[in-house]
């Protein structure tokens, strides 16, 4: 019970299923928004962040439908629970790969390297949040 006392102050309800829906939700939306800006202003955005036009049309493509999909997820009575554990695994892959495409791969200026890493932490506490609703759910024995 400690642990979904933070998950319902953030959450603003102590309803587990209510608490996951609304973090998949937030999760659903500030992907989408980052999706559509990539793919609406890649030529700008990409020289702002030094990030290849067509690698952000591509990215914005994929977390707009990313997007769409933890939406759809999101929007359930009660999410379907491989479906929230995909999105869980699918945020914490995107944020390891986003730090290592920073260090590895990708040559940011100064805004890219601070916004990549900084869209990973993001990503990675919708994960962990995520997760900790996920399992408030299971605790509460609550279907998923």
């Amino acid at each position: 019970m400690s642990t979904t006392l933070p998950l319902a102050a953030l959450a603003r309800t102590t309803e587990p299923v209510t608490m996951l829906r609304r973090f998949l939700a937030l999760d659903a939306v500030v992907t989408g928004v980052n999706g559509i800006a990539y793919l609406a202003a890649s030529g700008p955005l990409g020289r702002l962040l030094g990030v290849d036009r067509g690698l952000l049309l591509a990215i914005g493509g994929f977390l707009t439908l990313y997007g769409i999909g933890v939406a759809v997820l999101g929007a359930q009575r009660v999410p379907w629970t491989v479906g929230v554990r995909a999105v869980i695994e699918g945020n914490a892959v995107w944020a390891v790969l986003s730090v290592i495409a920073v260090l590895f791969w990708l040559s940011p200026t100064t805004a890219g390297a601070v916004w990549v890493p900084l869209q990973a932490v993001t990503v990675g506490g919708f994960a962990l949040l995520q997760h900790m609703a996920l399992r408030a759910v299971k605790d509460a024995g609550q279907r998923a």
